[in-house]
């Protein structure tokens, strides 16, 4: 069978149901216009006769979530590849480091427009956990109306509340940078620890620059938002829960990577701090983890990132990359080797 000469092919490879969320009519007519798809997708598997003829032919991989990765055996099957477009923000699983050595392929990420819920999550957390929301639903709850209502219940609780509180950024990511935006806006006070960023910076940002010890003991909430790195395993432990103040709340919505869950189950059990997790270690967590029933846990089911509608946004991003390929337009996001030190 011929195709157009004048299209690119393109390869949908990503967990099955996902092309469901990622595109309705509009974006099913954008890729069209511009590429020819190869039927049978969504792709899960490059090494079946199916999966490898399709990646013999692809001009253009569009990949997320459930894309196999891009190994350099399965790279010298695939000739034609000049674009990879990943429909989500890390790339380090399609693209492992053996990518990088051999290949000159056109990366591009969805991270910025993944960024956008995440930091709206975050930020929601922050003034939620402040007030202590979770734990006073509960009570109300367990009261039927028979509590205090409005200031009544924090009137001699003063960690509660978000006027001038002290917010922790760990790590000047993507997010990060997003969320002391956000903040910026309202009556908080921020610091910020980023090995990267210049006190300049961080003040440009609304923010002040502080080392990790600092912030940890100066906030009132601290927010985590660093790269999975070697350096960052565990870099939130036993020595650096302890210098948080008593009340404080330790949100996590960047990976499980970076706590000693250990030690964090221990402070939990203390009932001295508050913590609110997305993204455990492991993921999910057992059925036996304490953390499900602690009053000073919440924990939710890695929302933070793109769900339902907010699919599309990342979706959309990856479509006009590919439009920009096929144009021969600069990317706009387009991700290099160097950049994996300081990525996700």
């Amino acid at each position: 069978m011929r195709h157009p000469q004048n299209k690119p092919r393109l390869l949908i490879a990503m967990r099955r149901g996902l092309p469901q969320g990622f595109f309705g009519s509009r974006e099913w007519a954008r890729l069209n216009a511009v590429t020819d798809i190869i039927p049978g997708f969504p792709y899960t598997d490059f090494d079946t006769a199916k999966g490898a003829e399709a990646l013999a032919e692809a001009d253009i991989l569009l990949a997320a979530w459930g894309t196999p990765s891009l190994t350099r055996e399965r790279l010298s099957r695939a000739p034609r590849l000049k674009m990879l477009a990943y429909a989500a923000s890390s790339v380090r699983v399609v693209a492992p480091a053996e990518f990088w050595e051999t290949s000159d392929i056109l990366v591009t990420t969805a991270a910025s427009a993944m960024a956008v819920p995440v930091a709206e999550f975050t930020y929601a957390a922050i003034i939620m956990c402040g007030k202590d929301v979770f734990r006073l639903r509960d009570e109300h709850r367990a009261e039927r109306g028979t509590g205090g209502f409005g200031s009544r219940r924090g009137m001699s609780l003063p960690y509660l509340g978000n006027h001038a509180r002290r917010v922790g950024i760990v790590g000047a990511s993507r997010i990060g940078r997003l969320v002391m935006e956000m903040l910026a806006r309202g009556k908080f006070e921020i610091a910020v620890y980023d090995p990267f960023l210049s006190a300049e910076e961080a003040t440009s940002l609304g923010a002040e620059k502080a080392e990790l010890d600092e912030l940890l003991a100066w906030s009132d909430t601290v927010s985590l938002h660093a790269p999975i790195l070697p350096e960052t395993r565990h870099m939130i432990g036993a020595r650096e829960l302890a210098l948080m103040a008593d009340h404080a709340v330790l949100i996590n919505t960047a990976r499980g990577w970076l706590v000693d869950h250990d030690a964090l189950l221990a402070e939990a059990r203390s009932g001295r701090l508050r913590v609110l997790i997305d993204t455990p270690d492991p993921e999910p967590l057992p059925a036996d983890s304490p953390f499900y029933d602690l009053p000073n846990v919440v924990l939710t089911p890695h929302i933070a990132g793109a769900l339902g509608s907010e699919l599309r946004a990342l979706s959309d991003l990856a479509i006009t990359e590919i439009e920009r390929f096929v144009g021969g337009l600069a990317p706009l996001h387009s991700v290099h080797k160097r950049d994996l030190e300081r990525m996700a």
